[in-house]
């Protein structure tokens, strides 16, 4: 938790952007996995409601009163059952005083508030729900179905909070560096522990536990695979194999939820063939150039191009892609290796309030995304930066069999691919290098000290040194 003048400050901030009415901030309750009084652990707390009240605990709601500058923060004592198994907590009276905020109210309040504003035509602000729980309250607060609370969010609160939210101060910036040491000490176990004979599980749950001990939790599910052709390959029970790559992505949350999310590929035993690694430099460079290209003003998905240039070009050489490189990519030919963005937003969320809607996020006016074309179309990050902002810098090269046969089948951007020597790599698995960029006023850096080894020789003198 920052300090409490943080809280206040953004919390004018906020009025100031938002200009009039009522602003309802839900904050998260228990979730209950298996059955009622078993809960996933540990507790998050909803990002926005942490970004302008500071609060852990859950059932709590921040009303923040535009027209009047009043602040209230709803919620309910625990009562001597629940001191007894979970022991004392603070007040709600002293939490809302340790965040500045004047007025508390019971949960039960919290229906007359709203009809008190409905009452008198007053437009209430919300975030689009995204828990059931939430959405059941709202639907008896506001009397809004469930399937229509996306629409009947707010544009002007989300357009306020991602201005706010997007722009990390330096003390958000030394979070996310906190976040990075626990990320170093994760990928580099993966890459110590990695060896042929043990399973896929075992080193997921290794880098898991370090997560948990160091922070509050792992930032996102673990992909921890021998199968790095698939985008999100959740650590199975298959065996690592000598000869084989493992994709570890993979990040952490600190106690206050700023995450890390970083990417590395390396050889199940320590050593690049020599096949794998004309793959794995070409996804080197790519990127390297990312940290070249994008600065303050430049548009991310004209970062994101670039890359897909250079990195065809590479594939030229190889003899896998061939023709004119930018009608190739006009084409969207290097989704064929490539079918997603080069990163997205991060902050709090390890895909920073994506739950807005990321045409929202990502793109403003000015940047539109490409619903149409295969691959652009995933594309989370588009606008332009602005110092202060944090986006993931991740290019992959990735041998998808079922992709390769559908385009074939369709003659697909034939006179751009190489199938006859595509259909050799259907066994390579993917590659992706993936670090987290702080935009700054000159350009752009990685954030973390500690870099994890990511070129190919440091790789292997890493594996042979520590496994």
């Amino acid at each position: 938790m920052f300090s409490k003048e943080t809280y206040i400050r953004r919390r004018q901030q906020l009025k100031e952007l938002v200009k009039e009415g009522v602003i309802l901030i839900f904050g998260n309750n228990e979730a209950p996995a298996n059955y009622p009084n078993n809960s996933y652990a540990p507790f998050r707390q909803d990002s926005s409601f942490l970004y302008y009240f500071g609060l852990q605990r859950d059932g709590l709601v921040g009303i923040i009163d535009v027209d009047n500058d009043e602040e209230t923060l709803i919620g309910d004592d625990i009562d001597i059952e629940d001191i007894v198994w979970y022991g004392s907590v603070d007040s709600v009276q002293d939490m809302a005083a340790q965040v500045g905020v004047a007025h508390t109210a019971p949960m039960r309040q919290l229906k007359t508030l709203c009809n008190e504003a409905l009452a008198h035509k007053r437009k209430i602000h919300f975030l689009p729900p995204y828990r059931f729980d939430i959405k059941l309250q709202l639907f008896d607060l506001l009397g809004i179905h469930p399937n229509q609370q996306k629409e009947a969010a707010s544009m002007a609160l989300i357009k306020a909070v991602v201005k706010m939210r997007s722009v990390k101060e330096a003390q958000e910036i030394e979070e996310l560096e906190r976040a990075a040491v626990i990320g170093y000490k994760m990928h580099t176990t993966a890459m110590a522990l990695t060896r042929p004979g043990l399973t896929e599980k075992y080193i997921g749950g290794q880098i898991d536990g370090i997560a948990g001990s160091y922070g509050a939790k792992v930032s996102f599910a673990t992909i921890f695979t021998q199968h790095g052709e698939i985008m999100h390959g959740c650590p199975s029970t298959a065996v690592l194999e000598s000869g084989r790559l493992a994709l570890c992505d993979c990040g952490a949350e600190t106690i206050n939820n700023y995450c890390s999310d970083n990417t590395r590929t390396f050889p199940v035993n320590g050593k690049f063939t020599q096949k794998q690694r004309d793959i794995y430099d070409i996804v080197v460079a790519a990127h390297d150039y990312a940290l070249q290209v994008a600065k303050p003003g430049v548009k991310y998905a004209d970062v994101h191009f670039a890359v897909c240039r250079l990195m065809f070009d590479r594939l030229k050489d190889l003899g896998l892609a061939k023709g004119n490189t930018e009608e190739a990519v006009k084409a969207g030919a290097h989704a064929m290796f490539m079918p997603h963005g080069l990163g997205h937003m991060m902050g709090m969320d390890v895909h920073d309030m994506e739950g807005f809607d990321q045409i929202n996020v990502g793109f403003d006016e000015e940047t539109r995304p490409n619903l149409e074309q295969f691959g652009t179309n995933c594309l989370r990050m588009g606008r332009r930066l602005q110092e202060g902002f944090v986006v993931t810098d991740e290019p992959g090269i990735y041998f998808i069999p079922a992709l390769i046969d559908d385009w074939r089948a369709k003659g697909h951007c034939a006179e751009f691919l190489n199938f006859d020597l595509l259909e050799t790599y259907k066994d390579f698995g993917g590659i992706r290098i993936e670090d987290d960029l702080l935009i700054t006023a000159e350009g752009c850096r990685f954030i973390g000290e500690q870099r994890i080894p990511y070129l190919a020789n440091d790789v292997e003198e890493f594996m042979a040194k520590n496994q």
